[in-house]
């Protein structure tokens, strides 16, 4: 429970400090909503100051961080420049797509990603020369060029996902977002793949598990007890880091096959200066990386008994 404790007073630390540099970040940056929102147009000081005074921009930056702040608390993320929407209700429409995105890709990188590192690393010979060479190819792959494949070979040759679209339904979801969660995920399956073949390589040849080659134990037994799971703990470090960047990255796979997701929200509204949705985004997105870890140092104990005695120590 202590530890649980720390670990949510650590996240709720830098969930302030990093919403600070995100929101201080933006008003630093080259520009201003106002010029946004007159385009171009000459208009008079009155106005001006009647459009700083609606969007509260000629309150000092800590005040305007408060107010910001602790509406979020409250539920108020502020309405968009641009559409001149509720945030929260902008977001919730959009949010389903990326988190659906997001799980689909993490699945096939836990399942494919470990999966074929298990392979590599406990049967060697040509599987394994098989999932390092694809490994190789996935992480060289870049992201947009991976999804501009998949839709020109499934999609368009084939036929047999759609190219555009979330769908409606789960199982309609699914088929839709196949390819775009095949090429989000491809190059974390690829590293993956890697980390889980190396470290299972050199835990098989730990003193533990050349004991236990000694004292006869079953194959079976020393393979997953012995060597498998001691060889999770920094695959699982990896897993955590790629499936937290997912959401951050899925702008790009967003874009290619037109999802409605907050991704591409991202980037036009960081193009048209809605600060507000920019604001709420990267706080969903510090969130996600805040979560997943601390799932990782929860999984930590499961894993090694011995992390939790250490925890608790």
């Amino acid at each position: 429970m202590r530890f649980l404790i720390r670990r949510f007073l650590a996240l709720g630390g830098v969930l302030i400090a990093s919403s600070m540099i995100v929101f201080c970040a933006l008003y630093l940056a080259p520009g201003s909503p106002e010029q946004f929102l007159v385009q171009g147009r000459t208009v008079s000081p009155e106005v001006l100051d009647a459009i700083r005074a609606q969007y509260s921009l000629d309150d000092p930056l800590p005040v305007r961080y408060w107010n910001w702040l602790s509406g979020v608390f409250t539920g108020d993320m502020g309405r968009s420049l641009l559409t001149q929407q509720d945030v929260g209700a902008l977001l919730a429409s959009r949010i389903p797509t990326t988190l659906s995105l997001a799980a689909y890709a993490a699945a096939l990188i836990i399942i494919c990603g470990i999966g074929l590192g298990i392979v590599a690393g406990t049967r060697g010979g040509v599987a394994e020369r098989i999932v390092i060479f694809a490994s190789n190819l996935g992480i060289a792959v870049p992201t947009f060029f991976a999804a501009l494949v998949l839709m020109s070979v499934f999609s368009v040759g084939l036929g047999w996902f759609p190219v555009f679209g979330a769908g409606e339904g789960a199982v309609d979801r699914v088929w839709h977002l196949t390819l775009p969660a095949l090429a989000l995920s491809l190059p974390s399956i690829a590293v993956i793949a890697r980390i889980t073949r190396t470290a299972i390589v050199e835990e098989s040849e730990s003193e533990h598990v050349l004991i236990a080659v000694a004292r006869g134990l079953p194959r079976r037994v020393i393979l997953w007890r012995h060597t498998v799971r001691n060889s999770l703990l920094p695959v699982t470090t990896a897993v955590g880091m790629h499936i937290a960047g997912l959401v951050a990255g899925a702008f790009v796979v967003e874009y290619a096959f037109t999802l409605d997701g907050t991704g591409a929200l991202l980037v036009n509204s960081v193009q048209r200066k809605d600060f507000a949705v920019v604001q709420a985004i990267a706080l969903i997105m510090v969130i996600a990386f805040g979560v997943v870890n601390l799932l990782v140092d929860l999984l930590y104990t499961v894993i090694d008994p011995r992390v939790r005695l250490k925890k608790g120590a």
